[in-house]
């Protein structure tokens, strides 16, 4: 493997308020060798002086679902296996060139797909999955129309689909043993009602106390954490209470109720972006009406509820939710978020932030020794215009994964 040195880079990471200029980053057998604001000598590396662009770790996305190539979820679901594989490779190399080289998928990814990123079959960010997400009867991810036969899951075991319906503290026990089995790194259950699902109003609790317990638990005695699909302020907090530590979007939460997910040492994983695109582009796309008609119940106060989390301290990571053509905007979640978040928290939210989230924290979402050689170059200070990190990667000359270029457009 090779090695690099980068030179007079400009450092934002998120670990301080400001960049730090002139510092110097050398990369060997995929890892962070040494950085320095003094010279570094490598009598073998490539030297690529960076003359102040910004270099950054790889950005994080928290919450993407890379097996969803088309927004109706239950036609998603009916896709072969094999076209839905090869449709997830091809999303997740478009996220590997916005710059992110770690994704957390909350619903529907394989250890199969986890595995040939690793054996380097695709080109994709590293990935971090809960396998299937687990949906009571007429939940979220149950698809199933109102008259489709009672008792008949139709979609629990196709590539396509997002979650399995999971009734009874027993059962979901058993399915939390299984997903974990099959490689699941976290447990994700579905603690409220959604928008892209047919049957389940958004103040749908959905699952019992008792049922959620069980999931926690089970996560647990695995070492490791249940995420919660969740938008109303009565949701989130009886899901902090049972202990549910990560809240997905959360558009609805008050003060009072953040304050709580603060004590309790949880976190938030906003996702604008994707009610934002859901209600400009979603009906063209397929979304279904009664879904399009629940998209405005959560999209206005999921930006307020940025400000009440900054203001109760809560620690945010970055999630977009994006599905089929819209994956393509997932990099403006960082422009909805500037309009009301400093810059510094918008970026830590993909760096430090979400690299604690996917349990990597020192490995990834940092600029230091013996962190991965995920890396980014940007043309510019995303500190002062959070654009440079959208564009399709526009701005960004060069990406690394492992310490290898995906993208290199940095003279020699």
């Amino acid at each position: 493997m090779s090695t690099i040195l980068f030179q007079n880079a400009r450092i934002l990471d998120g670990r301080s308020e400001e960049a730090l200029e002139g510092h110097h980053v050398l990369v060997e057998d995929g890892r962070i060798r040494e950085v320095s604001d003094r010279p570094i000598t490598s009598a073998s590396a490539r030297t690529i002086d960076l003359a102040g662009r910004t270099l950054m770790p790889g950005l994080i996305d928290c919450h993407v679902h890379v097996i969803a190539s088309m927004p109706n979820l239950a036609l998603n679901a009916e896709l072969p296996n094999t076209l839905v594989a090869l449709r997830a490779a091809r999303i997740m190399r478009e996220m590997l060139m916005r710059g992110f080289t770690t994704v957390r998928d909350l619903g529907g990814a394989d250890h199969g797909l986890v595995m040939a990123i690793e054996e380097g079959l695709i080109e994709a960010p590293r990935l971090v999955i809960c396998g299937k997400a687990l949906s009571q009867t007429g939940g979220h991810t149950d698809y199933r129309g109102r008259f489709h036969a009672r008792g008949v899951d139709h979609y629990g075991e196709k590539a396509g689909t997002l979650g399995r319906v999971v009734d009874g503290v027993d059962a979901v026990r058993r399915v939390c043993r299984e997903e974990i089995k099959g490689g699941a790194q976290f447990i994700k259950i579905m603690a409220n009602g959604g928008v892209s699902s047919p049957t389940d109003p958004i103040a749908f609790f959905g699952y019992s106390s008792d049922e959620v317990r069980a999931a926690v638990e089970e996560a647990r005695n695995a070492q490791t954490y249940v995420a919660g699909h969740l938008y109303t302020d009565d949701s989130i907090r009886r899901a902090v209470e049972l202990g549910v530590m990560s809240i997905e979007h959360g558009n609805l939460i008050t003060p009072e109720t953040a304050r709580l997910v603060k004590e309790k040492g949880a976190y938030v994983v906003p996702t604008n972006v994707t009610f934002d695109y859901l209600a400009k582009e979603g009906a063209s796309y397929g979304l279904p009406p009664e879904s399009v008609a629940k998209i405005e119940d959560v999209r206005e106060q999921g930006m307020a509820a940025l400000g009440i989390l900054h203001e109760a301290g809560v620690m945010m990571a970055y999630g977009s939710d994006l599905l089929g053509e819209m994956h393509r905007h997932q990099s403006d979640e960082f422009v909805l978020r500037g309009r009301v978040l400093p810059a510094i928290d918008v970026i830590r939210s993909a760096t430090v932030n979400a690299a604690k989230v996917v349990r990597q924290e020192g490995r990834l979402g940092i600029v230091a020794a013996d962190a991965h050689a995920d890396l980014i170059v940007v043309d510019g200070d995303p500190l002062r215009d959070l654009s440079l990190l959208t564009g399709q990667g526009r701005f960004m000359p060069a990406i690394m994964k492992a310490g290898r270029f995906v993208k290199d457009e940095l003279a020699a």
